[in-house]
């Protein structure tokens, strides 16, 4: 009797080891779905699908494009994304309303400030008492913050014009209906190709805002599909950056943007695989409490996780 009970348990035990392995299997095959948006930060990740990076780390990706945060956000929120190009300020809000993703890196993309044409500004300190347009509350006027007081303005000695809509406020700034506007890439090219003047960028004042998030059921079910995922990234980054002038054709057919800026467009410089600074991302829960934008209790360490870039 021993003998058959023990047979019997060994044979339940292949059973459920049989079952399982072709679910896993499965798991591994479907492909990582992680957002992006018609920015400077997901042009690596476009150049390596296209160019064949994720297929020889052998990972599949899928890459789900969206016009707008709000949209990407509600993917994320209802799970329909592994991972996505977000910034700081989404990191918190999702970890405060339990949300369970993590900054995996930082991304490279460019935020800046522009005047108006015919406003006479010259530098940041022209913007005291002016007009600005962004998007309030997000990671845009964060930026502006950042930018403004390491000129010495500060958060109060502005006025926001809250337009969400980018094109707009494009429209606004180069109509003189404001002084100044916070965009994005491709809009700050266009931007300054239309005669607004360019004031300051993020990339040229170390601000890091745009990060790569991705849940943290996927890190701990698929990781090494995730680490494959950063590997074909960093190689088609450090291809973008050896001759970022091959790729100005590609950011109008493939990266979708404006033909107007292909010429115009200054590359930024794409870095190794990073998790930001504990600082960095201290001072954007900091700025979020003082907005009155978040309760919550968050400390840097429980947004990170950095097993997914360990080998840079």
């Amino acid at each position: 009797m021993k003998r058959i009970f023990f047979l019997t348990c060994c044979l339940g035990l292949i059973s459920l080891s049989l079952q399982a392995r072709p679910q896993a299997e499965a798991a591994s095959a479907l492909p990582l779905r992680v957002g992006i948006m018609p920015d400077a930060d997901s042009l690596p990740f476009m150049v390596a699908r296209d160019e064949g990076f994720f297929d020889r780390e052998g990972v599949t990706v899928e890459l789900v494009n969206f016009s707008n945060p709000q949209e990407r956000d509600a993917a994320i929120q209802a799970g329909r994304l592994d991972g996505a190009i977000s910034d700081l300020l989404s990191a918190a809000f999702f970890a405060a309303g339990g949300f369970d993703t993590k900054v995996t890196s930082l991304t490279d993309g460019r935020y800046g400030i522009v005047a108006s044409p015919n406003s006479q500004i010259k530098n940041l300190s022209g913007l005291r008492g002016k007009r600005i347009g962004l998007s309030a509350n997000t990671i845009i006027q964060y930026t502006v913050d950042a930018q403004l007081e390491a000129a010495g303005v500060s958060m109060t000695e502005y006025e926001a014009v809250s337009v969400p809509r980018m094109p707009l406020r494009l429209e606004m700034v180069l109509e003189g209906q404001i002084e100044g506007a916070s965009l994005p890439e491709p809009l700050l090219t266009a931007a300054a190709a239309q005669g607004a003047l360019l004031l300051s960028t993020t990339d040229a004042t170390g601000i890091d805002a745009g990060i790569l998030l991705f849940s943290k059921k996927t890190l701990d079910t698929r990781l090494e599909a995730v680490k494959a995922f950063y590997r074909a990234y960093d190689k088609a980054a450090q291809k973008i950056n050896a001759n970022p002038d091959a790729y100005r054709d590609y950011l109008v057919e493939k990266a979708g943007f404006p033909a107007a800026v292909k010429d115009a467009y200054r590359f930024v410089t794409y870095r190794r695989p990073t998790l930001p600074a504990p600082a960095q991302i201290e001072q954007a829960l900091n700025w979020l409490k003082t907005r009155k934008l978040l309760e919550a209790e968050i400390r840097a360490e429980d947004l990170a996780d950095p097993r997914a870039i360990s080998e840079w």
